[in-house]
């Protein structure tokens, strides 16, 4: 058995699934299978997806979507189960999910040090000719946004999923209030200003889908799944905090909407 034989099997076994245009409800909705009822290593790559409004667990509507826009162009409202900010997505926007047990990576599994990590490891080698950061919770490429990050940690398990701009729809930004918590790095400037499009930096989404999993083949033992995996991990029974809101009326100078929860599944958050 050679040295690299050896290596390959000290390493973690990370399942990795390729999804083309797959909603990003439904992905989110395996994602919490994976965490909440699988004990492996996953990676989940999504390109593109139905335009939609994700959330974070604990974001209010009124105070990050703006509501007139809603009214002429009305869009689905997704609330994941895991923290984080909330993006617009579309067909042009690229999914990168890892979901990993506490042990398999020799990092402490808080959301800094995972993104510290995943930074480190997979992003910052793809960019070696652009100056590539990490600001605060997001990846930046000369001061301008193309990824933002968000995670779930239960015990012995932690989820980081991503969201990049391989391109983006200026008109799609106008959904989104200026937080009035904000990055630093922003420095005020408006979506359009803060934010970079990766498709000037690579020449096809596949090319840099294929770099990343190359990153994580250094990590880890990378072993292809098909997506009918997920859906029979995602018929196990598990905590299901992922849901539809879908908005009934619109209160008009209020600054408040009046909503109707649909639960795509389990119970609420």
């Amino acid at each position: 058995m050679n040295l690299e034989m050896v290596v390959s099997r000290l390493k973690p076994i990370l399942h990795v699934v390729r999804l083309t245009s797959t909603p990003i409800l439904q992905q989110l909705q395996w994602e919490e299978a994976l965490l909440r009822a699988d004990g492996r290593n996953w990676c989940i790559l999504n390109q593109g997806s139905l335009p939609a409004i994700v959330m974070g667990i604990s974001g209010q509507i009124d105070k990050l979507i703006q509501q007139n826009k809603l009214e002429e162009a009305p869009l689905s409202i997704i609330r994941r189960f895991s923290g984080g900010g909330t993006v617009v997505v579309d067909e042009n926007t690229l999914f990168v999910t890892l979901i990993c047990q506490s042990e398999a990576l020799s990092i402490p599994p808080f959301p800094r040090p995972i993104m510290e990590w995943t930074a480190r490891e997979i992003y910052s080698p793809l960019f070696k000719d652009h100056p590539f950061q990490l600001q605060e919770n997001d990846y930046v490429i000369s001061g301008k946004k193309w990824g933002g990050n968000a995670q779930s940690i239960i015990k012995g398990r932690w989820l980081h999923h991503s969201s990049l701009l391989w391109d983006y729809r200026s008109e799609n930004m106008d959904y989104l209030l200026i937080p009035t918590k904000m990055p630093a790095y922003r420095q005020g400037r408006s979506h359009t200003d803060f934010l970079c499009r990766l498709s000037d930096y690579w020449a096809h989404p596949n090319d840099l889908l294929d770099q990343i999993i190359q990153q994580l083949s250094c990590h880890f033992e990378v072993r292809e799944k098909q997506k009918e995996e997920l859906e029979c991990i995602s018929a196990l029974p598990h905590r299901k905090a992922t849901h539809l809101v879908e908005i009934k009326t619109l209160l008009k100078g209020t600054g408040h909407c009046a909503i109707n929860t649909v639960y795509t599944s389990g119970s609420a958050p």
